[in-house]
Formats: structure tokens, C-alpha cells, sequence
């Protein structure tokens, strides 16, 4: 069954009842006004850091409207950052301990697409389907490994950004990219290299 981890920035309840109608599962981390009503309590392994694996009913006047159907409200101590953390899912089969790690994974991917975006130099996707995706990034992981190892190989004190701005620019060099590493002075400027294209002297 597809499943979706969600923010509670994204908190949409008619869009949520409609994900559980697909049908497929979603956890969320549930807000601290959230108005419902408790239908029935399962038992919970507090050692675990579980505190309450609920079967509720939302009361809200919109809320009611727009998910009509009964959710479950886990509700976890996050040990390491000290705090509580409550989840809704419509999943009422797995454990509640697996509802947490779950939703705990998904902060690691986030994590995972944040490294991309500061490391990867990926800013658009050219392909949108799985394959075009996996394509992309892997070539962009691939591209810089070879560029730490050419680093680490020829112990440069460029900074990995230096030295893919420094190949960014010179694409069409004929230079090999020991002499062309090796020669780059540390104390130039890599601003000075996108001068060299200017038309005007401004």
C-alpha cells in the first residue's frame, strides 16, 4: 500500500481523506489544538518511549466534516531531543513504535535533499518520472566523489566548491586536471574567472 510522511505544515484534512479513500496510508505530526475525541486506548510500551496509541474521532466543525472517518493518535517521547512528539495515521495495523521510527526516517530524507542541494549543484529536475530522477542524482553523487577524490589524490587546499567552479569553467580545457588544479593559485580569485567573458569592461 502507497504511504505518504508528511509535516504537520501539511495538514489538509480533506486532502488526507482523500489519500486514505486511494486507498494508501499517511502519518503526519498532529497539531497541539487539534479538537477530537478519544474512542479507545491500546496498550503501549512506555520503555519504547510510547505514551498512548489512540483510536479517535475528530470534533472540530470543519475537521469533522473533512475526514469523517476515525484516525489513530500515537504519541511518543523523543528521548534524544527531549520533547513529545504526536502522530495521526489512518494505518491501524502496523505497531505504534513503527509509526515513530517512520516518521523519524523522513527527517532523514529531508536531510538527504538538503546535502543534495548544497553539494550537488542540482537546482531543476530534467525528467520527472523515477528513472530520469535516480539518473540525475546519481550522476551528480558520481561527479562528486570524483571530485573529492581527485582532491584528496592530489592534496589540493581548494575547497570542493572551488575546484567545481573552477571546472565549470574550464569544460573545454584541454589542460589535464592535475596541472589544471596544481597550477590554480589558492590565493586567486574565483570570481575573477567569470570575468573572462565579459564583453564590456564595467
Amino acid at each position: 500500500m502507497p504511504s505518504m510522511l508528511m509535516d504537520k505544515g501539511y495538514t489538509d484534512f480533506a486532502r488526507l481523506f482523500e489519500v486514505d479513500q486511494f486507498p494508501a496510508f499517511f502519518i503526519i505530526s498532529g497539531k497541539d489544538n487539534l479538537k477530537f475525541r478519544r474512542v479507545s486506548s491500546y496498550p503501549v510500551n512506555k520503555t519504547a518511549g510510547l505514551r498512548c496509541d489512540q483510536r479517535i474521532k475528530l470534533t472540530g466543525y470543519k475537521t469533522s466534516k473533512l475526514y469523517p472517518e476515525t484516525l489513530r493518535r500515537v504519541k511518543y517521547y523523543d528521548a534524544e531531543h527531549q520533547r513529545i512528539i504526536v502522530f495521526l495515521t489512518n494505518n491501524f495495523e502496523i505497531n505504534a513504535l513503527t509509526i515513530a521510527m517512520l516518521y523519524k526516517s523522513r527527517w532523514q530524507i529531508e536531510l538527504f535533499f538538503k546535502w543534495i542541494k548544497q553539494h550537488l549543484r542540482i537546482k531543476t529536475f530534467w525528467g520527472t518520472s523515477p528513472n530520469a530522477v535516480k539518473t540525475q542524482i546519481w550522476i551528480a553523487v558520481c561527479t562528486y566523489l570524483l571530485i573529492a577524490y581527485a582532491k584528496k589524490q592530489l592534496k589540493s587546499g581548494l575547497t570542493l566548491y572551488e575546484i567545481t567552479q573552477i571546472l565549470s569553467v574550464s569544460a573545454f580545457d584541454k589542460t589535464p586536471i592535475n596541472e589544471l588544479l596544481t597550477n590554480f593559485s589558492k590565493n586567486a580569485e574565483i570570481k575573477d574567472i567569470y570575468n573572462q567573458l565579459n564583453l564590456f569592461e564595467l
